[in-house]
């Protein structure tokens, strides 16, 4: 009894240490990637986004259908009859009647098809409930993105509106105190006031796109502010992640069963060119029950070319699912292949934007210094505050695109969010 107690206290302790160490690493990648949603909102909100939703019952209809496929589609016929016989010698009439129980029987052959096509089948609607969760995700990421970038422009404007505000207000002390034309009040007053016609339009793109994502995805909680995510390179090269994507690619697998259960059809098809028999009992009372019959009977269609037609079509459909597949992976590859050269780009362009945006936000700080010391004009001062507010944008939107081209990369490889099989069972039983 204690050996018992030991065991169960045991995997209690051990089970407790594994949900510890699941929690540890799921807070580590939430830490890793401040920029995107929790992991439970994430799983939350494709869970219930509609494709996934759809995608769930139809995965239900064929684990419906796939007990049809077990079952088979014919039935017990249960038939009776009655007549009544007249004797022209007698003129006596007789009343007669029978009663029979009939039903076809599949040959084994087309039995053990069938079992693989209802197998087949839920294999395919189990990859479309990943892909649809996958297309989810794309959505989430790419909503997601856009946000933020509007975000972003919605920051700079502001800090762009408050610095022409401040500027404006120095030179109007500069101009009370006869140290600058009454000119250029008005040349910053007028650009103060212009700063917040893009901050207002910045400020309804904003509005909209959050909108949008909070409509589709009503799970994801949108914070006020998103720390800045510095974005990295991508270590692997293409062959790696062409590798990683294929091996667990939906659609791909999709377009793979799709082709399995036609070519199973065209397998079926095929095989009932040989009619199945439909095997019979039946009993019958003659001359108001003087005489009584039973016996056994098996009735088998002919077929004139019809059931020949009919796998002919069937297999030509088996053709053009295989074809379909065929292209499905060459289109994937070439997918890869942009997605991967995107992410390596944006990081390239980022670094460059980097760069270049910190030498003209140091120029712009050292010509607003000169201006305040009386060394330089303040149409130059406002050149280059308007140069360092667009490389500040370009290089913003260049860190957004490259941390969204990484994060499609992983999406893709299923090195981001959960959208294995596995979760997709998990989430299939709870509906």
């Amino acid at each position: 009894m204690k050996r018992k107690v030991a065991g169960a206290k045991w995997k209690i302790g051990s089970g407790l240490l594994g949900l510890a160490l699941f929690s540890n690493l799921v807070h580590a990648e939430e830490i890793n990637r401040p920029d995107l949603p929790p992991s439970a909102q994430i799983d939350n909100a494709l869970s219930n986004h509609l494709l996934v939703r759809n995608a769930i019952n139809e995965l239900k209809i064929e684990r419906t259908n796939q007990r049809k496929w077990n079952s088979g589609n014919y039935e017990f016929n249960l038939r009776a009859g009655t007549g009544q016989r007249s004797v022209a010698s007698s003129g006596e009439k007789l009343r007669e009647w029978d009663v029979g129980l009939e039903r076809p029987l599949r040959l084994l052959n087309k039995v053990g098809i069938d079992e693989d096509i209802g197998v087949a089948s839920v294999a395919r609607a189990e990859y479309a409930l990943g892909d649809a969760r996958h297309e989810a995700g794309r959505t989430l990421l790419q909503m997601w993105f856009a946000w933020q970038r509007e975000q972003v422009q919605v920051t700079l404007w502001q800090q762009q509106a408050d610095i022409l505000k401040q500027q404006a207000q120095l030179v109007e002390k500069r101009v009370k105190a006869g140290d600058a034309p009454k000119l250029e009040l008005n040349l910053a007053q007028a650009a103060a006031a212009q700063a917040s016609v893009p901050l207002h339009q910045a400020q309804l793109r904003a509005q909209l796109a959050r909108n949008d994502l909070q409509r589709q995805f009503p799970a994801i909680q949108l914070p006020e502010k998103l720390p800045p995510a510095t974005p990295q390179s991508i270590e692997r090269d293409l062959a790696f992640w062409k590798e990683r994507v294929l091996e667990h690619n939906h659609e791909l697998g999709v377009a793979r069963e799709q082709s399995r259960v036609q070519q199973l059809l065209a397998q079926r098809s095929r095989a009932d060119r040989l009619p199945d028999p439909t095997v019979g009992v039946s009993y019958a009372k003659e001359a108001s029950g003087s005489e009584k019959v039973m016996g056994v009977y098996v009735s088998v269609p002919l077929s004139f070319g019809l059931r020949s037609a009919t796998a002919e079509g069937v297999a030509q459909q088996a053709a053009i699912a295989a074809d379909q597949e065929t292209f499905s992976k060459h289109r994937i590859e070439g997918d890869i292949y942009a997605i991967h050269t995107q992410a390596v780009s944006s990081y390239n362009t980022w670094q460059q934007a980097h760069e270049a945006a910190q030498a003209i936000r140091s120029n712009a700080e050292l010509i607003a210094k000169a201006y305040t010391l009386g060394e330089n004009s303040l149409s130059d001062s406002l050149t280059a505050r308007r140069f360092a507010l667009e490389s500040s944008l370009v290089e913003n939107l260049a860190q957004l695109d490259a941390n969204e081209a990484r994060y499609r990369l992983l999406l893709d490889a299923h090195q981001l969010w959960a959208l294995d099989n596995d979760t997709n069972e998990h989430h299939a039983n709870h509906y």
